[in-house]
């Protein structure tokens, strides 16, 4: 996370507190060590953001303190709410928790007049299956895309096929109702798309397929390309 997004994040956790909240408790939420929340709270304060409290005690944020609007205009603010209600629909629970942040972050820093509409949208995106593959957690699918690890998996095929491959992930594609993760699979010496539910077991292992994923890349888009 940018530092950036975490002191504006400490700010929101604060907003919504009537008793202090400690720094470990921050950092329990931020995923960060204890001092660096301190650090954080100190360039916060030095910034002018009214937190008043002191370590071992923990910080609130003054009342009627409010951040400048940001401008989106309504079309932007319906884009990024029904991206966000999308992405509930699909099996990765980060990705879920961070879209639900992002409407959050969008109900405090949109002009007062237009959150009483984020509140009530007149526009609804339908109901999903959301179950979490059980197999390989999507976040490490990601982050081993950005670090270009191999994964090990255990996968079943739609002929309830059990084979073990090692792949080099290098996208995953979302739909409503299943993850795919591109990657070149070893066994097949071509590339492949996976179903995240259909497979049963997986480890990120230390090798690196690449220093960059990126010609991988581009050569799976245009394969891609040439079959649709």
């Amino acid at each position: 996370m940018r530092r950036a997004d975490r002191l504006f994040d400490i700010i929101q956790v604060l907003r919504g507190k009537t008793q202090p909240t400690t720094a470990a408790a921050l950092a329990q939420k931020l995923e960060v060590a204890t001092r660096t929340i301190y650090r954080d709270i100190a360039t916060l304060q030095a910034r002018r953001i009214p937190i008043e409290g002191e370590p071992g005690l923990g910080y609130l944020l003054r009342k009627g303190f409010d951040l400048p609007p940001l401008m989106f205009t309504m079309e932007e603010i319906e884009a990024i709410t029904v991206g966000a209600n999308l992405v509930h629909r699909i099996r990765d629970p980060k990705l879920q928790e961070a879209a639900e942040s992002v409407l959050n972050k969008l109900q405090h820093s949109v002009p007062k007049e237009l959150r009483s509409y984020l509140a009530s949208p007149r526009f609804f995106v339908s109901e999903g299956d959301t179950v979490r593959p059980e197999g390989i957690e999507l976040l490490d699918v990601r982050n081993a895309i950005r670090t270009c690890r191999k994964i090990s998996i255990t996968y079943i095929d739609e002929q309830q096929r059990r084979s073990r491959r090692t792949i080099c992930p290098i996208a995953t594609v979302y739909y409503v109702d299943v993850t795919l993760i591109a990657a070149w699979c070893e066994l097949r010496g071509d590339y492949r798309h996976f179903r995240a539910d259909r497979i049963v077991q997986s480890e990120v292992l230390e090798d690196r397929f690449a220093a960059d994923s990126s010609p991988m890349m581009a050569e799976w888009m245009a394969k891609r390309s040439q079959k649709s």
